[in-house]
């Protein structure tokens, strides 16, 4: 096995990590914790009436 192998494998090894990880992110059964963790940044907002100091 030589560094070209090597590197044809790691590859190959990211490429699945990368699509197992959009699988991951993409998936529906993630989608209500992803809307949730969106809308952190207005919760203060929300909370307070939506009035700036």
């Amino acid at each position: 096995m030589d560094i070209n192998d090597l590197r044809t494998l790691f590859t190959l090894l990211s490429f699945v990590v990368f699509a197992g990880i959009v699988a991951w992110a993409l998936s529906s059964r993630n989608r209500k914790a992803f809307d949730e963790a969106a809308m952190l940044p207005f919760a203060d907002e929300a909370r307070m009436g939506g009035h700036h100091e």
